[in-house]
């Protein structure tokens, strides 16, 4: 069989499939592209109801639109295609309407993969190449946009409703959707093969611990564990890399904090659903065409000092806003939480070093050291596995400065899982539970003098913590990485 015919065999079973390898084949060999044979009607029949209902659809995009624009439409569309002379099957007729309609009224192809709540990633490659993220594998879709120019308008759509804007003169945007999904779009000359998206989906409904203790994320010991340190007022860094899940692990840590305290939450583009009444959002704005009112992390992280926080969470430290966190920690905002980027404890104490040294401070590394050590209570690390499940693989105490050094000592950890009868015990494919080392952190008198006590054998060996069954599930999405 041919390489051509192999391409069309491997579309045909339905509408997506794997980009991995199979039977030793390149996954070049398991994708296919079907082309649209309906391109051209659709093009016609959508530029003829934008002339019909264009005013009305203006007002629903500004958000004064009625509850019944999307009928509107949908008649409007029967009625062109009733005009249209194309032969077309009761299922094609369908399917072109509810396409047109989910074109003007929403994100056109993307609609389908954004209802959908098993998919946690929508990857746009270029106007004919969309990827998706299930269960923590990608797969490739069958969907398309007609070319780039349709894609280009899917993107300013989104971008335009927060006031964000893409063009040549700043050729990259972070965005959100209304659900609070993350949403990156990067246009040529920058994208060389077209204009790429990328689509980091949000649950409707958070994820809570709970649901981590049932997909194996972490174990109900060390759940508890992490929710006595959120309310003991301890710092807490969660580590992870791309993907991972740390702001889900925010998410959920967060809801721990109590209702009657002031949260005030700083992000590129405002993901946390945090659930409390207290809560004020800050996000960070880029500078306008003329290269003026820029607002940073770091601004807003200052300013945020000024409105009398109790907890201050940062959506994630990337850059000099490092410098204005650790003052915050080490100033008495107990209880503040935030995300870097790393792959596990020890790097993310050396990134966190980093990004402090690119704010430009003079200092030695030894007095940078010190105000990390003081700052962190506990660092949470993140790890998206293989097999895509994600999985809390430590949890460590930051201890004093020893020499040029700062002592960590893990108070949970995950191991892997050596062997197959280990594996059929645990529930694990890869890493074993989430079990306690058996050592007493030191910041338990911290916590006390915040009123959370842990009984004195909480921190006994864990002799075998049977995890659930539904640990099989293991993908714990963006709602997560993200």
């Amino acid at each position: 069989m041919s390489l051509q015919s192999r391409i069309q065999v491997a579309g045909q079973d339905g509408t997506e499939v794997e980009a991995g390898q199979e039977s030793g084949k390149p996954a070049l060999e398991r994708t296919s592209v079907v082309s649209d044979p309906f391109a051209d009607l659709k093009t016609r029949v959508h530029k003829d109801i934008i002339a019909r209902l264009g005013p009305r659809l203006f007002n629903a995009d500004a958000g004064t639109g009625d509850g019944d624009l999307e009928a509107t439409v949908n008649e409007a569309v029967t009625e062109v295609l009733a005009l249209e002379k194309t032969p077309l099957t009761r299922q094609e007729r369908q399917d072109i309407i509810r396409q047109i309609s989910d074109d003007i009224l929403g994100y056109g192809p993307l609609e389908p993969f954004l209802r959908d709540d098993s998919i946690t990633e929508i990857m746009v490659n270029d106007h004919s190449t969309i990827y998706i993220e299930r269960h923590g594998k990608i797969t490739r879709t069958n969907a398309q946009f007609v070319d780039d120019q349709h894609l280009l308008r899917i993107i300013d759509k989104i971008i335009s409703r927060i006031g964000r804007r893409i063009d040549e003169s700043s050729p990259y945007v972070d965005a959100r959707l209304p659900d609070g999904s993350r949403v990156n779009a990067i246009i040529p000359p920058l994208a060389v093969r077209g204009s790429a998206l990328t689509i980091r989906k949000f649950r409707r409904d958070p994820f809570t611990m709970p649901d981590l203790i049932k997909f194996g994320t972490l174990t109900h010991k060390s759940g508890q564990f992490l929710e006595a340190c959120v309310r003991g007022k301890l710092n807490i860094l969660i580590s992870g890399g791309t993907g991972s899940g740390k702001t889900t692990t925010l998410n959920v840590l967060s809801a721990a904090i109590p209702s009657d305290e002031r949260i005030i939450t700083v992000e590129d583009a405002a993901e946390l659903q945090l659930k409390q009444d207290h809560v004020i959002t800050l996000e960070s704005r880029p500078s306008n065409i003329e290269g003026k009112g820029q607002v940073t992390i770091r601004d807003l992280v200052r300013n945020t000092l000024r409105m009398r926080p109790d907890r201050i969470i940062v959506g994630e430290c990337r850059g000099p806003e490092t410098v204005d966190m650790l003052q915050a920690m080490n100033t008495g905002h107990d209880g503040s939480l935030t995300t870097v980027h790393a792959n596990n404890p020890r790097d993310a104490l050396a990134r966190t070093e980093t990004l402090v040294l690119t704010a430009g401070v003079d200092l030695p590394l030894r007095a940078i050291r010190e105000q990390i050590s003081s700052a962190f209570d506990l660092i949470v690390q993140v790890s998206r596995l293989v097999d895509g499940t994600r999985r809390i693989t430590h949890v460590t105490e930051v201890l004093r400065m020893e020499s040029d050094v700062v002592t960590l000592q893990d108070i949970f950890i995950a191991k892997p899982v050596e062997n197959a009868a280990e594996q059929a015990e645990t529930g694990h494919r890869l890493l074993g539970p989430l079990t306690c080392s058996g050592i007493k952190p030191h910041f338990l008198d911290k916590m006390a003098g915040n009123g959370v006590n842990l009984p004195p054998n909480f921190f006994l060996p864990d002799s075998g913590e049977r995890p659930s069954s539904a640990t099989a599930a293991g993908v714990f999405g963006r709602a997560v990485g993200q």
